[in-house]
């Protein structure tokens, strides 16, 4: 009885709930259905009534869609017993939630975390940009490394040939001579080369600057309030500006100018003839010009060496802005918008958690009724036979035992009563004989006894 109990309330509250589960079902399916419409609006291009009736019409068709497929799972699943039929269910129930997901899920995420995406794609891009123009600027910049080098090789020249016409220390002759005009010449390209390198600086500078700010305006346009739509086409605008400067900063390198003006050196040298009054002098001339011509040699070597590993540094390719759409950027950026991906598919799969509970407690009805079927079914002698076999595998003879046997004896029938045979019936409603007093022996004669048996003669 407990059992039976037992399943009836179950059976009565699934009754009683069977109003709310269609209601929640419809809830739910009504909040995917206007979810699914935000995000279709946002994809579809088109004239405002377009967009509008076909995001209507769509999203209806989720709705409706959603409501009958999980009324059918409600309705089938938990009554299905059987292993296979139950797996096949499974399988097909799993095959509807992959299809729930791809027509409504991914866009009910891209109604709920839209713009945030769209933000998310502008700052990612934004730091790409970043990148990109330190990059550049530190490429334009690699070759101010060449500067002091420079320099120290243009005073060198310029301080030999001082020394060479104050006091003669290269040739042992004082006056401004061939020596002099060479290391003079020497110098004076040295520093032409330190001047510009030095100019380059201010240039990249500049173009520095101007990056920076139009960065600084992106920046302020991904966390600026209002519609992310606007300020994404603001945003490009500023993406074609940066991308400019990026080009001018690659343009501006002074690398190559570098590498150029130190074949120069080596190239381009031409040792003026010894102008000296004795041969001695000339030859003395003709070797420090020779040395001159080495060193100047050495120097060019170098510096095309440094020009070449900063040509060797990987050019800044130029980077191309894609605008997305929300759903583009929700799908794009998923892994940052977990928690809105949770609610968007929730909200279509909640009712799998109804169905399972429905299931359970179905199969929980059908155990309940199964287990008290015999027992509600059992007879009063099959119940005292039951207990008269058990007291005597038990050997029970306790007072609970007597009790039992006592109770039984009760409820045995009594045993049916003998009737007498047909020949042996009297009649009771006969009046025996008053008895005769006995006569003694004496007077009691032959006559009389015979008399008395009907063996004599009639009295007349």
């Amino acid at each position: 009885m407990f059992g039976r109990h037992n399943a009836a309330r179950l059976r009565e509250t699934l009754t009683g709930i069977e109003t709310m589960t269609r209601f929640a079902l419809a809830v739910l399916a009504l909040a995917s259905g206007v979810y699914t419409y935000l995000g279709v609006r946002g994809i579809l291009d088109g004239s405002a009534t377009f967009v509008f009736f076909a995001a209507i019409t769509y999203s209806a068709a989720v709705s409706v869609a959603i409501y009958a497929f999980w009324s059918f799972m409600l309705r089938f699943v938990p009554l299905v017993t059987g292993g296979m039929q139950r797996a096949a269910l499974f399988l097909t129930m799993g095959f509807g939630c992959l299809m729930i997901m791809a027509m409504s899920s991914w866009l009910n995420a891209a109604a709920l975390a839209g713009s945030a995406a769209l933000e998310q794609h502008l700052a990612v891009t934004v730091e790409g940009y970043v990148g990109d123009l330190d990059k550049a600027h530190g490429n334009a910049l690699a070759a101010q490394s060449l500067l002091p080098d420079v320099q120290r090789a243009a005073d060198r020249f310029v301080r030999l040939a001082d020394d060479e016409r104050s006091s003669g220390a290269l040739t042992g002759t004082t006056g401004s001579g061939s020596v002099v005009q060479l290391l003079t010449q020497m110098g004076a390209q040295m520093t032409e080369l330190g001047n510009t390198i030095s100019k380059s600086r201010e240039e990249v500078n500049a173009l520095f600057e101007q990056g920076s700010t139009h960065l600084g305006k992106m920046r302020e346009l991904v966390s600026a309030p209002g519609e992310v739509a606007p300020r994404a086409d603001e945003f490009a605008a500023e993406v074609i500006e940066l991308n400019a400067v990026i080009a001018a900063l690659q343009e501006t390198g002074i690398a190559p100018s570098v590498k150029r003006a130190a074949a120069d050196l080596s190239l381009g040298f031409i040792a003026p003839v010894a102008d000296g009054q004795t041969p001695g002098l000339a030859v003395r001339q003709d070797q420090v010009m020779d040395n001159v011509r080495a060193s100047v040699a050495s120097q060019s070597a170098a510096l095309a060496q440094a020009a070449d590993e900063i040509l060797a540094e990987p050019k800044v390719e130029p980077r191309r802005f894609v605008p997305l759409s929300s759903a583009e950027a929700v799908l794009r950026y998923w892994s940052d918008f977990i928690p809105s991906w949770a609610g968007a598919i929730s909200i279509d799969l909640l009712p799998v958690v109804l169905v399972l509970v429905l299931m359970i407690v179905n199969d929980a009805m059908r155990r309940e009724s199964s287990s008290m079927e015999g027992a509600e079914s059992i007879s009063a002698a099959e119940m005292l036979r039951a207990l008269a076999l058990y007291r005597q595998m038990t050997g029970d003879t306790g007072p609970e035992a007597r009790l039992m046997a006592d109770a039984e004896r009760a409820m045995s029938p009594p045993p049916a009563e003998e009737k007498p045979a047909a020949h042996t019936e009297t009649k009771l409603d006969t009046p025996a004989e008053p008895a005769k007093p006995l006569e003694s022996d004496a007077t009691v004669t032959p006559l009389d006894t015979a008399r008395k048996r009907g063996d004599g003669p009639a009295r007349a």
